[in-house]
C-alpha cells in the first residue's frame, strides 16, 4: 500500500520564537525539513509581525526567493524580487487619535513607528527599548514619527506589562485600531481588521492555496488570526497561553526545532 501525500499545500511559518532560534538563525534540520516539504509540493510563506527591512536579511540567509507576508499582514512582499507586492499603511490621524486616548487611560507611553516601503525606517522616540540587533533610528522629538506613511507603532508603558497594556487599549481604542501583542515588551497598532490572516490569504491566493490546505507555526496572541485561518495551528512550546489555547496542537520549542518536529511526521506518513 502506497504511502498518504503530503497532507498540505502551503507551510506558514512565524519568524521570532517560531521558525528562529533565540540567536535569529534558522536550524540545518529545520531547513532540511522546509526543504523536503516543499519537494513533496507544498509552499513555504514566511509570516512576520516583523516589517520588510527587518526580515529581508533573514529571507536571504534562508536562500527565501518566495512571497513573505511581513508587518503584521500589511506588507506581502516578494523575497526574490526585493519588492512589495501589497502593502497596507495606518490611518495616522487614526493612529494619533488613539494612542491619545489610551495615554488618557495609562499616562504616557514610549513610541516606536515603522514606516511603510521596502527601506522603510523603524523609529524609535525617548524611553522605548528597541530589541538588540535591530536598526532603529532615535528620534529626540517624537512628532518625526507622523511625517511619512506608517503601517504601525509600537507602544511601550514604564510600568504595565504587554498583556496588560494590550487589554487596555483594546477596551480603550478597539473600535478605532487594532491592537496586538507580537512577542515579549511589544505592543502594536495596526489598522482595524489587518491580520497576518488576511496577509497570508492574499499571498495564498497569489499561489492558488487554499486556508482548507494549510498548516500554520506560531508563538505569540499575534498568531490567533493566522490559526484562525488555516486548517491545522501548531503552536511552539514556548508559545503564549492566549495562542496555545487556540492551537491545534503543540510542539517543541522553537530552540528544540519544533516546525520540524511536525514535518518529518507528517513526511514520514507521506
Amino acid at each position: 500500500m502506497s504511502a498518504a501525500p503530503f497532507p498540505y499545500k502551503l507551510v506558514a511559518t512565524d519568524l521570532d520564537g517560531t521558525l528562529l532560534r533565540g540567536d535569529d538563525t534558522v536550524s540545518e534540520r529545520t531547513r532540511e525539513a522546509l526543504v523536503a516539504a516543499t519537494a513533496a509540493g507544498a509552499a513555504h510563506i514566511v509570516v512576520t509581525g516583523r516589517a520588510v527591512p527587518w526580515t529581508r536579511h533573514i529571507l536571504d540567509d534562508l536562500g527565501y526567493r518566495g512571497i513573505a507576508v511581513c508587518g503584521q499582514g500589511a506588507q506581502v512582499y516578494d523575497a526574490g524580487a526585493h519588492r512589495l507586492l501589497t502593502s497596507v499603511t495606518l490611518d495616522r490621524k487614526l493612529a494619533a487619535l488613539a494612542l491619545e486616548k489610551i495615554e488618557a487611560e495609562v499616562g504616557p507611553l514610549a513610541l516606536a513607528a515603522s514606516r511603510d516601503g521596502v527601506d522603510g525606517e523603524v523609529l524609535f522616540g525617548p524611553g522605548y527599548q528597541v530589541h538588540e540587533g535591530l536598526p532603529a533610528i532615535y528620534l529626540e522629538d517624537t512628532a518625526d514619527v507622523w511625517t511619512e506613511p506608517l503601517n504601525k507603532l509600537y507602544i511601550q508603558h514604564p510600568e504595565l506589562d504587554e498583556d496588560t497594556l494590550v487589554e487596555v487599549a483594546r477596551q480603550t481604542v478597539g473600535n478605532l485600531v487594532g491592537i496586538v501583542m507580537a512577542g515579549p515588551g511589544i505592543v502594536e497598532i495596526l489598522p482595524l481588521g489587518l491580520s497576518k490572516a488576511t496577509g497570508l490569504s492574499l499571498a495564498a491566493r497569489r499561489l492558488g492555496v487554499k486556508a482548507a490546505e494549510t498548516i500554520a507555526f506560531g508563538d505569540m496572541p499575534n498568531d490567533i488570526p493566522l490559526f484562525g485561518w488555516a486548517a491545522h495551528g501548531v503552536a511552539m512550546a514556548n508559545a503564549h497561553a492566549e495562542l496555545k489555547a487556540v492551537a491545534d496542537e503543540v510542539t517543541t520549542s522553537n530552540e528544540q526545532d519544533g516546525i520540524a518536529v511536525v514535518l518529518e511526521r507528517l513526511l514520514g506518513a507521506a
